[in-house]
């Protein structure tokens, strides 16, 4: 099974032996504990995905002391299935690109939510080459605790109006670890003044390492 068939066995949908679970916005409990380990197993296979893979976005010089990259603890709270508001209109919208050209998006629609008390909304994209979505972000941890230019997730379509957004799955683009990389930038739409303390931190090589409960 796949590592993301493992996180995806414990978001709420299968049996569980474990009593040890949490309840989610629209009150659908998992198990907390299988959880976690899904997702420790999930980063321990990116790790050495990064370490060993030749297409590894890490350059050479860096992977031979690579340690492994810094999360932080899961948090059930941020795996939200939420409401998706559809954009009628279809509305393509332009990303810049890390390399200063440009990449068109569909924007699918919005998602509103709530951290810590605070409304949050993000838009969610579909990319036109290929039908897959795209949630990029920036928040109050981007430049400090995180990558600076964001972010990056990717939804799941749970039903026609439903999404699984997943913040403990939040991860760098490639540019992060290389200018090499070509990154679409998270548009203004998407920046947020709340923190959203989960999923992949910033990157420092070469003497990083996991930081996780």
């Amino acid at each position: 099974m796949s590592i993301w068939g493992k996180v995806r066995r414990v978001l709420g949908w299968s049996d569980s032996t474990s009593p040890t679970t949490s309840t989610n916005e629209v009150g659908s409990p998992i198990d907390e504990d299988a959880y976690a380990a899904a997702l420790r197993a999930s980063r321990a296979e990116k790790d050495h995905f990064f370490k060993t893979d030749p297409h590894s976005p890490l350059p050479e010089d860096v992977r031979a002391s690579f340690q492994g990259l810094a999360y932080y603890p899961p948090n059930p709270a941020l795996r939200l299935v939420v409401p998706l508001e559809r954009d009628p209109s279809g509305t393509r919208i332009t990303l810049q690109m890390s390399t200063g050209d440009e990449q068109e998006y569909e924007r699918l629609g919005f998602i509103s939510f709530e951290v810590d008390g605070e409304p949050v909304r993000l838009a969610v994209y579909r990319d036109v080459r290929n039908g897959l979505l795209f949630l990029p972000f920036r928040d109050a941890t981007s430049g400090t605790e995180t990558y600076g230019a964001g972010r990056y997730l990717e939804p799941i379509l749970l039903d026609d109006n439903t999404l699984l957004v997943d913040f403990n799955l939040a991860y760098n683009p490639f540019c992060a670890y290389s200018d090499q990389w070509r990154c679409p930038l998270p548009p203004i739409e998407n920046w947020l003044r709340v923190p959203i303390r989960a999923g992949e931190k910033a990157f420092s090589p070469p003497t990083t390492h996991p930081d996780e409960a």
